[in-house]
């Protein structure tokens, strides 16, 4: 990691010369997710419930576990496939905590069946990208540049916590501010590459 100051801000500068946002630049698992998943816009229900039982795994490990674990991850749980996974019974749940491709967290595995079932109840009304995107911030809501020390003194917003809120009364677990606005990063519903890094610069 070779980190370089840029206009008041601290990005890394990669082997090939391009700018990144810290985080993202080695090791190379993580350059390709940095460069070709995380902040894009995703608006499919399934990639979006796959990306909030990630999330919630990742709540108090980094996210370099789980990503190593992904694929790992998805053929556990039926490629995420909400209504395979609802139907999960409690002997899936001891197949998963013996699964040492995942993280073997009980409450985590049984959240993950819970908020299936929610995501199926959630039909009747609409769709998992109706709700989530329903809480993008406006531009005016939104730093004029998003750098290292903004995201640091940001790990949440408003609009995470307000997502959260709703996400709980609709009985999903594991869906805390932190984790939704991490979520929210995740899938393009705010865009908080650093500014001069070269997801938005394309430099």
């Amino acid at each position: 990691m070779t980190l370089v100051e840029v206009d008041g801000d601290v990005l890394d500068r990669g082997d090939d010369g391009k700018l990144r946002c810290p985080w993202g630049a080695s090791p190379p698992i993580y350059r390709t997710y940095h460069d070709t998943e995380w902040g894009r816009t995703v608006t499919d229900d399934h990639k979006l419930f796959e990306k909030i039982c990630l999330e919630g795994f990742q709540s108090g490990l980094s996210w370099l576990t789980i990503l190593r674990k992904r694929e790992n991850f998805r053929q556990a749980f039926a490629g995420f496939d909400p209504r395979l996974v609802a139907n999960f019974t409690e002997a899936d749940v001891e197949r998963l905590l013996a699964d040492e491709g995942i993280v073997r967290h009980r409450r985590k595995i049984e959240s993950t069946i819970n908020n299936a079932a929610r995501l199926l109840d959630l039909e009747s009304e609409g769709t998992l990208q109706e709700l989530v995107w329903r809480y993008q911030p406006g531009v005016e809501e939104r730093p004029k540049r998003v750098t290292r020390d903004w995201l640091a003194a940001h790990p949440t917003s408003m609009q995470s916590a307000a997502l959260s809120k709703e996400l709980k009364r609709r009985g999903w677990t594991f869906v805390g501010p932190t984790t939704m606005y991490a979520f929210m990063q995740s899938v393009g519903v705010v865009n908080d590459h650093q500014s001069k890094c070269v997801a938005v610069s394309g430099g």
